[in-house]
């Protein structure tokens, strides 16, 4: 993902900033523990979209 693209998106719920985690391909949320998926290279930023992050999960 685009560094200068990565830069201003923000959390859709707290509008803290997001982690690309390349790996899983998603976008995210350390403050609300949610991560929404990236498709083809297009963010989906709805929160019905995200998933919640287990406890037990790192956040990178």
């Amino acid at each position: 993902m685009d560094a200068k693209f990565l830069d201003i998106l923000v959390c859709p719920l707290c509008k803290g900033p997001l982690v690309f985690d390349k790996a899983q391909q998603e976008l995210i949320c350390k403050g609300d523990r949610l991560a929404f998926p990236v498709g083809d290279g297009i963010p989906m930023m709805l929160e019905t979209e995200a998933r919640e992050l287990p406890p037990e999960e790192e956040v990178k």
